[in-house]
C-alpha cells in the first residue's frame, strides 16, 4: 500500500476510533421527555431540555413529531421556561399545559392550538400558579390543580413555622400553610375559575393530602366519562405519619362542586384512577402497605364497575410485578402496563379483566412514560448505552420503532459496553441479579480494578437504564469494572424478595454485596482481587457504611447522602415510622436491630478510607448522619475526605455541582486502586 494512501487509512481508523464517555459528552444529551400522544395517534408532544452547565443557557421547549415518525419532530414552542403538565383536547387539535410566560409571576395554564398555529393562549390567572390541566370528555371544560391558603395563614406577620402533626418537611423544603385544590374552567380565555373543593369538610379534615402542600402527595384527578364529575386520590391519615402507614383513597365530587364522596374503603390504598375508553370501569393502583406490617408491597390493577360503583376487585394478584404505568386498547379489551423485571424495565399486556400477563419480547433497556393514542402504544425508552428517546408500538402487530433520534450521532462516537447479566445464589438460598460494566478499551486479557456501586431504596433496582446521577459508563471510564448488585430488597424480582428486608436492614444485603464480588471474580478472569472498591447513595451508603463496620476487604467507600447512625436517621429524618416498623420496633426500646445492625456501635472496627458527601438541604438523610461520620473517621484518623454541597438536597442535581462529585469520585477512586 502507498504510503500516503496508508497514513490516510490509518488517519481515518484514528478519526473513527470511539471515545469514552465524559462528564460534557453526557451532561450535554438533549433529554427527551414523555409522550404525550393525540387522541387520534396522528401526533405526540413531548418536552426537550437542552441542556448547560450554565443554568441561564439551559433551556426547555415541546416538540411534535407523527405519531408514524414519518417525518422529522419541529419545534412548538421557543421560550426558556419549561412547560409541564401537557394534555390534549379530545379533538386532537389543541394541547394544554403550564407554564411561565412573561409577565407570570407563577405558572399558568395555556392553549395552544396546533391546527393554526400562533401563540399559546393563557387561560388562568391563579396566585401561586396552576398546574395539570386536563380537558373534560366533551371538551367543554378543564380542570387543574393550584394551591390555596389555609385560613389565617395569610394574616400572620411572624414567619414561625407552627405544626402540631407529623410531617413538618419532605426531601428538601419545610412544608407549609397551604393545600393542594381542584379548580374548573370553562374551555375559553378569561372564564373564571372554580375551586370545586373550597368550603369542603374535605378540605378542613385533618390528615387529607390537599392539607399539606409540595409533600410530595398528587390528587390525579380525571374527568368521569360523562364530563359530570371528577375523580382524585388523597391521602386521608397524613396527620398521622409519625405512628402509622398514611393510607391513599379515591374520592369523587362534582364538576360544579360539593362534598366529596369516598370511592374506596378498606385496609388497602388506592389511587391514579383512570377510566377505561368504554366508560364502563374505573381503573386504580392498589398498593397494601401497612397491611400485616408490611413496608413494601406490588402496585395491583384493581377495577371498579361504573357508573354502578362497588368495592374495586384487583384483577393482577397473580402477577407478581408491580405496575407502574397502564393503558389501554382502544376497544378496552386489554390493559398495557410497564414494571421494573429483573434489571429491565419491561412492557406487559393482560386482559382487562384479569388473567396472566404476556411480555413485549425486549433484551435491553427500560420503558416507562407509557401513554396511548390512536391504535399505537408510546413509551420512553433508554438504555445504558442510549438516552431517552420515543419509541411507538402498533398494537395490531406488535411492531415498535423509534421515532426520535436526538441523541444517535453523539451516542455513536462513544465506546459504551453492554451489561452483561448474572445470577448467583446466596449463602440464604436467594437468587441475586447482578449487571457487570467493564470500561472502554476493554481487554479480556488484561486486570482491572472492581468498583461495587450499591444502589438506593432500597425497594429500587439497578437497570439497564441511563442515569445522570450515577452514570454506569462515566463511573468505569478510568478502567474500572463497575458491579451492580440487586441486593435483598430489590424491586423486579416479586414481592417477598422485595419484602425480606424488613427487620433485617443491612446484614444480609451487607453480606450479599460481598457474595456478589466473590462470584465476579469467579467468574471474571480479568477482574482484580486485590483492588476492589464499594459506594453508593442513600440506601446504597447506608450499606456502604454497613460494609465500613463489617469488613476491610474494599481498599476505600464511597459514602453519599448514607446514615451512619440508624437512631439519630429516625429522630430527625422527614419519614419516621417505616423505620420503626424496619427495625422491630421503637428505636427506645432498643430491639436487636437497633443495636446490632446500627454501623455506629461498631466504630472500633473501623478502618477503610472513605469519600463522604451530602446535600446541606437533604431532609430524608439529614446533614447530621454525615458529620457523625466524618467525626468518627477523622477521631480515628482513617484517612477521609468530606464534601458538603450547600445547594443540593437528597440528590447533586446542579450541572457544576454534578462535574465536581464525579472528579471527586474518580480521584478517590485512583488514589486507592491504582
Amino acid at each position: 500500500m502507498p504510503r500516503l494512501l496508508l497514513l490516510v487509512f490509518l488517519s481515518h481508523l484514528v478519526f473513527a476510533a470511539k471515545q469514552p464517555i465524559t462528564h460534557e459528552s453526557m451532561w450535554l444529551m438533549k433529554r427527551v421527555g414523555a409522550p404525550n400522544p393525540s387522541p387520534d395517534g396522528n401526533w405526540v408532544v413531548f418536552s426537550v431540555v437542552e441542556p448547560a452547565y450554565d443554568p441561564k443557557d439551559q433551556s426547555s421547549d415541546l416538540w411534535l413529531v407523527a405519531g408514524d415518525g414519518a417525518s422529522p419532530p419541529r419545534k412548538i414552542t421557543h421560550t426558556r421556561n419549561s412547560e409541564s403538565g401537557v394534555s390534549w383536547s379530545p379533538d386532537s387539535k389543541r394541547i394544554a399545559f403550564s407554564t411561565t410566560r412573561e409577565g407570570d409571576s407563577d405558572s399558568q395554564i395555556y392553549v395552544l392550538d396546533l391546527s393554526v398555529g400562533g401563540e399559546a393562549q393563557r387561560y388562568t390567572e391563579i396566585p401561586g400558579g396552576a398546574g395539570d390541566p386536563r380537558w373534560s370528555p366533551d371538551g367543554r371544560r378543564i380542570l387543574f390543580t393550584a394551591t390555596a391558603q389555609s385560613p389565617g395563614a395569610a394574616s400572620r406577620k411572624s414567619n414561625a413555622r407552627v405544626y402540631e402533626n407529623f410531617p413538618i418537611r419532605f426531601w428538601d423544603h419545610w412544608l407549609d400553610q397551604k393545600h393542594t385544590h381542584i379548580f374548573v374552567i370553562e374551555d375559553r380565555p378569561g372564564a373564571s375559575a372554580k375551586d370545586i373543593l373550597a368550603d369542603t369538610q374535605w378540605s378542613t379534615t385533618p390528615g387529607m393530602a390537599g392539607s399539606l402542600s409540595n409533600s410530595g402527595e398528587d390528587l390525579n384527578p380525571v374527568w368521569t366519562p360523562d364530563s359530570k364529575s371528577i375523580v382524585f386520590q388523597s391521602d386521608i391519615n397524613q396527620h398521622e405519619a409519625a405512628f402509622a402507614i398514611v393510607k391513599t383513597k379515591v374520592f369523587l365530587i362534582s364538576a360544579d362542586g360539593g362534598e366529596p364522596q369516598p370511592l374506596s374503603s378498606g385496609a388497602f390504598s388506592y389511587g391514579n384512577p383512570k377510566f377505561r375508553p368504554d366508560g364502563k370501569a374505573l381503573y386504580l393502583l392498589e398498593t397494601r402497605e401497612g397491611v400485616n406490617n408490611a413496608l413494601y408491597s406490588l402496585s395491583r390493577l384493581a377495577m371498579i364497575p361504573w357508573p354502578q360503583g362497588g368495592a374495586p376487585k384487583t384483577i393482577t394478584e397473580g402477577i407478581d410485578h408491580s405496575i407502574d404505568r397502564f393503558v389501554f386498547t382502544p376497544d378496552s379489551s386489554s390493559v398495557y402496563f410497564t414494571s421494573d423485571s429483573a434489571g429491565l424495565g419491561k412492557l406487559f399486556r393482560i386482559n382487562s379483566v384479569g388473567g396472566a400477563a404476556s411480555e413485549h419480547p425486549q433484551k435491553t433497556g427500560n420503558y416507562s412514560g407509557l401513554s396511548i393514542g390512536g391504535n399505537s402504544i408510546y413509551a420512553s425508552f433508554d438504555s445504558s448505552t442510549q438516552p431517552t428517546e420515543i419509541r411507538s408500538l402498533t398494537i395490531a402487530n406488535g411492531l415498535s420503532k423509534t421515532i426520535t433520534h436526538f441523541n444517535d450521532a453523539a451516542i455513536a462516537e462513544l465506546d459504551l459496553s453492554t451489561p452483561r447479566h448474572f445470577y448467583f445464589t446466596s449463602r440464604k438460598g436467594r437468587m441475586i441479579h447482578n449487571l457487570l460494566i467493564t470500561p472502554p478499551n476493554f481487554d479480556e486479557k488484561k486486570k482491572y480494578p472492581l468498583f461495587v456501586l450499591i444502589h438506593g431504596g432500597p425497594h429500587g433496582m439497578w437497570k439497564d437504564q441511563f442515569f445522570l446521577r450515577w452514570n454506569y459508563h462515566l463511573i468505569a471510564s478510568p478502567g474500572y469494572v463497575l458491579l451492580l448488585t440487586n441486593y435483598t430488597g430489590s424491586t423486579g424480582f416479586g414481592e417477598k424478595f422485595s419484602q425480606n428486608i424488613q427487620g433485617d436492614p443491612l446484614a444480609t444485603p451487607g453480606e450479599e454485596i460481598n457474595e456478589a464480588a466473590d462470584e465476579a471474580l469467579r467468574l471474571f478472569p480479568f477482574v482484580d482481587p486485590a483492588r476492589q472498591a464499594a459506594g453508593g447513595a442513600s440506601y446504597g451508603a447506608h450499606i456502604a457504611n454497613w460494609l465500613q463496620a463489617t469488613t476491610t476487604r474494599y481498599k476505600c467507600l464511597i459514602s453519599h447522602a448514607g446514615l451512619i447512625n440508624l437512631e439519630a436517621q429516625w429522630g430527625t429524618s422527614d419519614t419516621i415510622y417505616a423505620r420503626e416498623l424496619t427495625n422491630g420496633g421503637p428505636v427506645w426500646q432498643q430491639g436487636e436491630i437497633w443495636r446490632k445492625q446500627n454501623p455506629i456501635r461498631f466504630a472500633a472496627s473501623f478502618k477503610t478510607p472513605t469519600l463522604v458527601s451530602v446535600g446541606e438541604r437533604d431532609f430524608r438523610v439529614p446533614l447530621n448522619n454525615s458529620l457523625e461520620y466524618w467525626s468518627v473517621l477523622q477521631r480515628l484518623r482513617i484517612p477521609s475526605k468530606l464534601i458538603v454541597f450547600p445547594d443540593a438536597n437528597h440528590w447533586i442535581l446542579k450541572a457544576e455541582d454534578s462535574r465536581f462529585f464525579y472528579h471527586e469520585l474518580a480521584d478517590w477512586l485512583k488514589r486507592w486502586l491504582n
